[in-house]
C-alpha cells in the first residue's frame, strides 16, 4: 500500500512547516488527489488513522478532495470531464491531453500555535519570596 509512503510524506512536510511556523498542534489538514493519481482514498485515510496516534497529528481532521479528470483535445479544441482515464477525446476521438486529475498536493494544513512561557515580571508573575509585584505581605 503506497498510500502509507504518501501519507508518511505528507505528515513530514506539514511537521517541518509546523515546527518553523511556531504550530505545536495539527487540528485540520486538507489533501488535493486527482481521480488519475493512483492513489485511493479509503487507503490514504485508513494511514491517517494509523499514522496519527502520538503524534502532533492527533485528534486532526483530515479532508481529502477529489479532483475530476479532465481531458483537453488539441484538434477540436473541446475539454471534457470524464469518469474514468481517457486519452482520447469524448467528442472527435483525437488523442487528447490530460488537463486535471493528477493532483496530489497539501492544499492547507491548520494547528495551534505553541503557547509562549510567561514571562517574569509579566502579570501573576511571583518574586523569590513568592509575593506578587505591588503587594505587600
Amino acid at each position: 500500500m503506497h498510500e502509507i509512503g504518501l501519507m508518511t510524506s505528507v505528515m513530514e512536510q506539514i511537521t517541518e512547516s509546523a515546527r518553523e511556523n511556531g504550530i505545536e498542534r495539527i487540528t485540520k489538514v486538507k489533501l488535493v488527489l486527482g481521480k488519475m493519481n493512483g492513489a485511493l482514498p479509503d487507503a490514504l485515510e485508513f494511514a491517517w488513522e494509523i499514522m496519527t496516534p502520538e503524534s502532533i497529528f492527533v485528534g486532526a481532521a483530515l479532508e481529502i478532495e477529489q479532483v475530476d479528470i479532465v481531458v483537453e483535445c488539441p484538434k477540436c479544441g473541446a475539454e471534457s470531464a470524464v469518469g474514468e482515464i481517457a486519452y482520447f477525446c469524448p467528442e472527435c476521438g483525437a488523442r487528447a491531453t490530460v488537463k486535471k486529475g493528477q493532483e496530489f498536493y497539501i492544499d492547507f494544513y491548520e494547528g495551534d500555535e505553541r503557547k509562549e512561557d510567561t514571562v517574569e515580571g509579566s502579570d501573576g508573575a511571583e518574586d523569590s519570596a513568592g509575593q506578587r509585584p505591588g503587594r505587600e505581605g
